[in-house]
């Protein structure tokens, strides 16, 4: 009797093997029911897409006229930092989309059926990837309407979509550090404010040597110029020099602190 009840016991047990094969197939599940929750909420999903177009004629037209170089050269200069802030702020709506499921209970339903909470994560930060392909194709389509020609070749682009998918999922992870935080979605959301901070306080619209010196130390060593500059390297054929292997250090090093984070907050939220 003993033996019968070990081997129905031991027949419940997952199979270790198969664990992560089942994790893949939930964090799939997880990717779309957020792709889906996106598509439903049609206030979010403009602002994602029309965000990048309005953004990107503001500092062309707008603030580029204070800049004396022409339009098309401005252009060329200010892509890479509007594309890091809006995709910046795409990815960083992922903070409310986490803490919306940790206030709505759908987290103990999930676990209920057994399914793992990194892989409701994953969905989110899946999620944002997805949004934010839309809105840099939408922004590149924008910026070569009015002017932008970049010089860069087929592995170049591959480059450039290798590095802004780096930057995204590394500001995703850290934004569902913030949705694990914060109680309610409206404070989750001032993390996307933060976020859209950084490229203002980077090379992305102005050289770093015209600012004042306070500043540029700053400018020069957070993690925003280092992408900005490996970007505007590989659009225009310039030379990255070590931007390349910095920006992947701190898009590395901000994901694998974010996911410890996640992993422990997750818990203490769930306990």
């Amino acid at each position: 009797m003993s033996e019968l009840t070990s081997t129905r016991e031991a027949s419940r047990l997952p199979d270790a093997s198969a664990r992560p094969l089942a994790l893949l197939r939930e964090t799939f599940t997880m990717s779309q029911r957020s792709v889906r929750l996106t598509m439903r909420e049609v206030d979010g999903l403009l602002t994602a897409l029309i965000l990048p177009v309005m953004i990107m004629l503001l500092f062309v037209y707008l603030f580029g006229g204070a800049i004396d170089v022409p339009t098309d050269q401005y252009v060329d200069f200010v892509l890479p930092g509007v594309l890091l802030m809006c995709t910046g702020f795409v990815s960083a709506l992922t903070a409310t989309s986490v803490t919306r499921d940790m206030n709505e209970g759908i987290i103990d339903r999930f676990r209920s059926m057994g399914v793992a909470g990194g892989s409701v994560l994953a969905g989110h930060v899946v999620s944002s990837l997805v949004r934010c392909c839309y809105a840099s194709a939408l922004m590149l389509a924008t910026a070569f309407l009015i002017g932008f020609r970049p010089e860069a070749g087929a592995l170049d682009w591959l480059g450039v979509a290798g590095v802004l998918m780096m930057f995204v999922f590394a500001i995703s992870w850290l934004a569902a550090v913030f949705g694990l935080l914060a109680r309610t979605p409206e404070g989750a959301s001032g993390f996307s404010f933060a976020i859209m901070f950084l490229p203002y306080a980077s090379n992305g619209f102005v050289p770093v040597e015209s600012m004042p010196g306070w500043v540029q130390s700053f400018a020069a060593n957070q993690p925003v110029t280092p992408v900005i500059e490996t970007l505007r390297g590989l659009l225009h054929g310039t030379a990255i020099g070590s931007n390349g292997a910095t920006a992947a250090a701190w898009c590395a090093g901000i994901t694998g602190v974010s996911i410890v984070l996640t992993v422990v907050l997750f818990r203490r939220r769930t306990a």
